[in-house]
């Protein structure tokens, strides 16, 4: 039964597909359920944005036994023109780095030298 994701207003810097794939980067074998709860999504949701993943061609997914095996397809180009030419390569490289607190640290305002 999918539980119902927490309420959010506004926008995000992130979509719910790109949340996704981060997921599954990060964990080849991650279950739907895992994806969704670390998503806040609904395992319906999620579902469908693997779905859409797999249609783009970005993602395709093996099974093996009772579980799933992704691969991303990392050489595929970032679908909106204005992202051109990105890779979804460098858009993961970039939530990794995010993720380790790296890219807080060079995001650091300059000292006022007045």
């Amino acid at each position: 039964m999918d539980r119902a994701p927490e309420p959010h207003a506004g926008w995000t810097f992130l979509t719910n597909h790109s949340r996704v794939l981060a997921a599954i980067a990060e964990d080849r074998t991650t279950r739907v359920r895992d994806i969704a709860a670390r998503c806040r999504l609904t395992e319906r949701a999620v579902q469908k944005i693997i779905a859409d993943l797999e249609a783009g061609g970005y993602l395709t997914r093996v099974r093996e036994g009772r579980s799933n095996l992704y691969r991303i397809a990392p050489d595929m180009l970032l679908r909106h023109p204005a992202d051109a030419p990105a890779t979804v390569a460098e858009l993961l490289a970039i939530l990794a780095h995010h993720e380790s607190g790296q890219a807080i640290a060079s995001m650091a305002p300059e000292p006022d030298e007045h």
